[in-house]
């Protein structure tokens, strides 16, 4: 019997190329994958890139209903990084796209390794640009182990983010199994 689905939220980047029409594409890839179901996808904002050089991060976090199993998730997640032409040559190097599973359902796993999926994603309630379009998107969503995410907000007003152009339209890709 499959697993009912859950939502989960996956944060998508990039600072390589046309970024904006990245994020589109990989949202229309995100609603390709099997036993998904696609949401929502939040406005594209724009944020300094992080510990790294490079220009300017394209981001947006896409809401799914999804019977993927999370690590089944996640290894779908880097195969489309892969499509994409993403390249991990150094810690935070630019990136063509960049996907990391925020959250899945009310699930929580810490890892003593961090290149081990960690759920919810560990620095997530610590970025703007992850924290306002997941607002957008989930206003009232609760963070399994820290409460209520909106509450982080303040703590992230001082960096810099700005809204760069409204949710893509709705995703027509295959949709399967949910």
């Amino acid at each position: 019997m499959a697993a009912p689905p859950e939502r989960a939220y996956v944060g998508l980047g990039a600072n390589l190329g046309d970024a904006a029409a990245t994020l589109h594409k990989a949202w229309q890839a995100l609603a390709a994958l099997p036993q998904t179901v696609p949401v929502a996808m939040s406005s594209l904002y724009a944020s300094a890139a992080i510990d790294g050089a490079g220009p300017d991060y394209v981001n947006a976090v896409a809401a799914l209903e999804t019977a993927l199993e999370p690590e089944g998730l996640l290894a779908e997640l880097q195969v489309i990084e892969q499509r994409f032409g993403r390249d991990r040559p150094y810690r935070h190097a630019p990136r063509t796209l960049d996907l990391d599973l925020l959250l899945y359902g009310l699930r929580s796993s810490t890892r003593p390794d961090p290149t081990m999926l960690q759920l919810p994603h560990p620095r997530m309630h610590e970025r703007a640009f992850v924290l306002l379009p997941l607002l957008e998107l989930a206003p009232d969503l609760i963070h399994p182990q820290l409460g209520p995410i909106a509450d982080f907000k303040a703590s992230v007003q001082g960096q810099a983010i700005r809204w760069l152009a409204p949710a893509p339209p709705a995703a027509t890709g295959r949709t399967s199994g949910c």
